[in-house]
């Protein structure tokens, strides 16, 4: 039976209700709604509408649903339910009879969904949480085991300075540092409770809605009735941090793709990774990363999906507002799974140390080198800029390195050079100049790489707390 029923006189259109009813979806906030009808019973206790027994039995009852749902949820889908709320009351009745019906005294389903929603966000942010540190810690492993990898860094995809591949892990570290930040900042604005705000102007009753907020978990209850019931800023942000977390995946995929190539050979992935043509016996597809890749858009799409969904609508509740879920279920789930697929992907990963060196000595890497050397012999940096300029196209014309020209080659484009440019000019001095925080001697990487795991050690030991 429909929660509106009484006031229409005629059944639905049975299109109109395949069209309307939205529990083939939000059957996904079953325990969100159980826990929070638990908790609206207590508050209706406070307010005379339940005695203390009828509580109890309402609580019970939950309970038992609860287990229920969580041992097969896909049993809801069996329902002819509008929604997951009259699913919920439905099952309720069946257990409990008439006392089921009085429940929703006090309660829309725009706040009861507007809490389900948030409780369920609450959840999946947790594991969000632990997705993107386990991530980096495979990066931090992987990093640790490749410190001595030296290979090329690049702009413009051109070979620019030596880099190791410690070095590129740790980027990645980073970005997913920020995402998990930013993951944080999302949980604290939405750790406020809509429950007792009704449809859209405030419950009739006087329930202590800063104590019913306790109950369920939440920090404080939101302030104003009108605004809670169509906030779903908490779900554009959720969108927005997958949508960046998303691009940092994209790009990780992006490089490790390219590393692979044959042009390349940085790398080579696990065959439980990667897949085969089925007309060419030889290949061995990056498959995954190109999955992780190709996700990327679709997170983006429902971003901009749920901000032009959200962009015109009046205030308060409007039914447009049911568009929040499938987007935001689909893109938690993509950006979980391509996390979970990510660290996969590192395990079982063989840098080819031979190769990314060879790469790393060609491309003259080591001209800014140059250029620095002549500034400490006391030469203008613009004017040594050039001076290595004309030196690099030296060096193509005859097919050599920068270290492999003669001494007196080099004079001929300054007298200042001598035969200490050597040792400036060789690999390892050109990653061991770079001592600055942050950057690529292995002096800074290894403490980067003892930083990181401090760091992960300190929030797993949080979280265990």
């Amino acid at each position: 039976m429909a929660l509106w029923g009484g006031r229409f006189t005629q059944a639905a259109d049975q299109r109109f209700k395949q069209f309307n009813d939205s529990l083939r979806f939000d059957y996904r906030l079953a325990e969100q709604d159980i826990v929070g009808s638990v908790a609206w019973s207590k508050a209706l206790v406070t307010v005379n509408v339940l005695t203390v027994e009828e509580q109890r039995q309402l609580e019970s009852a939950l309970n038992v649903l609860l287990e229920e749902v969580r041992a097969n949820p896909q049993q809801i889908l069996e329902s002819d339910a509008e929604d997951i709320h009259s699913y919920v009351e439905a099952r309720l009745i069946e257990k409990v009879g008439a006392l089921g019906k009085k429940l929703h005294t006090g309660r829309s389903r725009n706040d009861q969904v507007a809490t389900d929603l948030k409780l369920w966000c609450k959840v999946q942010i947790s594991e969000l949480l632990s997705a993107t540190r386990h991530l980096q810690q495979a990066l931090v492993a992987t990093a640790d085991a490749n410190q001595d990898a030296v290979m090329p860094g690049y702009t413009h995809l051109q070979r620019a300075q030596p880099v190791t591949f410690a070095h590129w892990c740790l980027a990645y570290v980073e970005m997913l540092a920020r995402d998990e930040s930013r993951l944080q900042d999302t949980l604290k604005r939405l750790d406020v409770s809509p429950l007792g705000c009704g449809a859209l102007a405030g419950t009739a009753y006087e329930i202590d809605r800063e104590q019913l907020a306790g109950w369920l978990g939440f920090s404080s209850a939101t302030r104003n009735s009108l605004d809670t019931v169509s906030d779903r800023d908490h779900v554009l942000e959720l969108l927005s941090d997958a949508s960046i977390g998303m691009v940092h995946l994209s790009r990780f995929a992006e490089d490790l793709i390219f590393f692979n190539t044959g042009e390349s050979a940085f790398v080579e992935l696990s065959d439980r990774v990667t897949s085969g043509s089925s007309l060419m016996p030889q290949k061995k597809n990056p498959d995954a990363l190109e999955l992780i890749r190709g996700k990327c858009g679709r997170v983006q799409g429902a971003l901009t999906g749920m901000m032009m969904t959200l962009k015109g609508l009046p205030l308060a509740y409007n039914k447009d507002m049911q568009e929040d879920k499938e987007g935001l279920f689909d893109a938690l789930d993509t950006w979980s799974d391509c996390l979970h697929m990510a660290a996969l992907v590192l395990d079982g990963i063989q840098v080819k140390r031979p190769r990314c060196q060879e790469a790393a000595e060609q491309g003259y890497a080591n001209s800014t080198e140059l250029a620095d050397y002549l500034v400490a012999k006391g030469v203008p940096f613009r004017e040594a800029h050039h001076i290595v300029g004309e030196v690099v196209v030296a060096a193509i014309n005859k097919g050599v390195a920068l270290e492999a020209l003669k001494l007196a080659e080099l004079q001929t484009f300054s007298r200042v050079i001598e035969d200490d440019v050597y040792p400036i000019l060789s690999l390892q001095s050109c990653l061991d100049k770079r001592n600055a925080k942050g950057g690529v001697s292995p002096h800074q990487v290894s403490r980067a790489i003892t930083e990181a795991k401090n760091r992960l050690s300190d929030q797993k030991s949080k979280l265990q707390v």
